[in-house]
């Protein structure tokens, strides 16, 4: 495993904050970095919302997981490149945080996340509460080093036999053993969220479509649900099949993720040509 607050940490300072209301916060996306994906910036907006809701509840309960409403992919960004963070917590409590927020680079929105919530649960079952109290302080203060994000590895996406072919279907296999586990979480390793909705919109272009032209890329994913943690080396199938309401330049798939026969996730993502964007 890589080391904490590096593998799998997206906020570098927090520039503003107020415990339990709201924060913002910085993250310098590495030099040479092949690509940084949109899954990764509403990681990083997720991220700062969790220091938020912590630092509210003095760091002894911490959100995993959870649901979220509505993702709008408005732009890219890109090694090199700096994200600007903001979050607004709706509501925050012992129990829940719920929370909007959004990343901007050189000023312009790339990604909107709303009706996010987040079930919050006993801090040491994941992380020792005083390390990451500790960590929280440097990021308010210097901040922690940029640059110390090495990228990470995204699972492969095996094809699975559709025999009805109105669906495309892939079995993923969730690491054994991965740096990003350092950080997701060192108690107990939990695959992260951020990565399986990588997943199902990776599967979801897959989709046989009926609109010609340039190819389709997500633009909104709504109504994601995570109903159960994914373990290390847990092996699920996703299925993506097209909604009617396609139009002339995008279209809808819903995707559902599948452990040992029951859904453990799914979302509904609107793709959009290329053309559109």
């Amino acid at each position: 495993m890589g080391p904490q607050f590096s593998a799998f940490s997206f906020v570098d300072r927090v520039t503003e904050v107020e415990p339990g209301l709201r924060a913002g916060g910085r993250f310098a996306i590495p030099e040479g970095l092949p690509d940084f994906p949109s899954c990764l910036v509403a990681e990083a907006v997720g991220q700062l919302a969790a220091w938020a809701a912590m630092a509210g509840l003095r760091f002894q309960r911490r959100p995993v997981a959870g649901l979220t409403g509505h993702v709008e992919v408005l732009g890219s960004a890109r090694a090199g490149q700096t994200l600007d963070l903001g979050v607004e917590l709706e509501t925050c409590d012992p129990d829940a945080v719920a929370y909007r927020g959004w990343a901007l680079v050189n000023g312009s929105p790339v990604l909107r996340l709303s009706r996010c919530v987040g079930p919050m649960l006993p801090m040491e079952e994941f992380d020792d509460p005083r390390t990451v109290e500790d960590h929280f302080a440097l990021l308010c203060g210097p901040g922690a080093t940029p640059g110390r994000f090495p990228g990470v590895t995204v699972p492969v996406l095996l094809p699975v036999d559709t025999p009805s072919g109105e669906a495309v279907r892939a079995a993923m296999q969730v690491p054994a053993s991965a740096p990003f586990f350092a950080d997701h979480f060192p108690r107990r390793p939990v695959f992260p969220g951020s990565l399986l909705l990588d997943a199902q919109m990776r599967l979801a272009v897959r989709v046989p479509l009926p609109v010609q032209g340039l190819p389709l890329v997500p633009r909104h994913v709504s109504d994601t649900k995570l109903r159960a943690f994914l373990a290390p080396g847990q092996v699920v199938e996703l299925e993506a099949r097209l909604l009617p309401e396609a139009g002339p330049r995008g279209a809808t798939v819903a995707v559902v993720v599948r452990a040992n026969g029951k859904s453990v996730a799914s979302a509904r993502v609107a793709l959009i040509s290329q053309e559109a964007t």
